[in-house]
């Protein structure tokens, strides 16, 4: 399978939000907040701010990553996508164009917390719930090019 990384047009927004919409509804966890319409449209804005960028396949739209700055702000894949290489495709891409990173990781998304671990990121602070929509406990990792503990 070809899989293209490139930057989302206005276009994407359907896949994208489709994409991030399926995630709340995959995972009994996570709470579904907003109406796939109302997704659509966040992730239109979010591709607006150039922060996408989208995986495509020959099945179309499979991923994107939605970058602000050096903070990943969504990783999400299709579920058929998953397990096939593009997320770390998608974080090789975006420590090519940043020193460091960020992110959080709801810490009941464990396959997401136990992917960054193993691509590098160390878990920095944990939070209540408190500071996100959803209300779920989280974790703050990070990532720098030359490892966090050598200054």
């Amino acid at each position: 399978m070809t899989v293209i990384l490139r930057p989302a047009r206005s276009t994407d927004a359907g896949a994208t939000g489709t994409i991030l919409h399926g995630f709340a509804k995959e995972n009994d966890w996570m709470p579904e907040l907003h109406s796939c319409a109302e997704t659509i449209a966040f992730c239109g804005k979010m591709i607006d701010l150039n922060w996408v960028t989208v995986a495509e396949t020959d099945a179309g739209v499979v991923g994107f990553l939605a970058l602000n700055g050096a903070e990943i702000h969504s990783l999400y894949l299709a579920e058929t996508a998953r397990g096939q290489g593009i997320g770390r495709q998608f974080l090789d891409h975006a420590k090519s164009q940043h020193a460091q990173l960020s992110l959080f990781a709801f810490q009941a998304n464990e396959a997401a917390c136990r992917f960054y671990l193993r691509h590098g990121f160390d878990e920095v602070a944990r939070g209540d719930g408190a500071d996100n929509d959803e209300n779920l406990p989280d974790i703050k990792y990070a990532w720098n090019s030359k490892g966090l503990n050598d200054g």
